[in-house]
């Protein structure tokens, strides 16, 4: 599942499942055809629309696509991204950063890196096992581990600090 944020106001939920596209919880029925390079073309009940990816940032989640002429700035979250907005989570990039807090209760499976490592935006730092699914965190900004405060196999609690920047 995926929420999908055009032009920073209109918001749609989109969801596959098996052969079926879910835009809104209503199924659609596109024809989409590759042209070559970022080109697209789509018909979608007796519209036709030309779709050219100017730019995509898959580690942000972010595009800029021209549909028709007419450029549009999407951004996408994914359920993990929701989660940490719903846990309050999501703003961590523009703080200051100094630790990685557990967001949920749960137990650490593998640890990605070791103190002293320079890490970028984006990087796996270690996987929490919580409510039987695998949560990759990521680092929410460029930065430099001072001190790893976990070991896999470890049970944390919601707010403890597992690693220090």
């Amino acid at each position: 599942m995926y929420q999908i944020k055009v032009n920073g106001q209109y918001v749609f939920e989109t969801e596959r499942n098996s052969e079926d596209l879910l835009l809104n919880k209503t199924k659609t029925c596109a024809d989409i055809k590759h042209i070559g390079g970022s080109i697209y073309h789509i018909i979608e009940g007796n519209q036709s629309y030309n779709i050219d990816v100017v730019s995509f940032n898959n580690a942000d989640k972010t595009a800029e696509i021209k549909v028709n002429n007419n450029t549009y700035v999407i951004t996408a979250k994914d359920q993990f991204d929701i989660l940490l907005d719903k846990l309050g989570l999501s703003s961590l990039s523009s703080a200051r950063l100094s630790e990685v807090k557990a967001p949920m209760p749960g137990m650490v499976l593998k640890v990605y890196v070791t103190d002293g490592e320079e890490i970028k935006k984006g990087d796996n730092l270690f996987v929490l096992e919580a409510m039987k699914m695998e949560n990759i965190i990521k680092s929410p900004a460029d930065a430099s581990i001072k001190k790893i405060k976990i070991k896999a196999g470890d049970k944390v609690e919601k707010g403890q600090i597992l690693i220090e920047f």
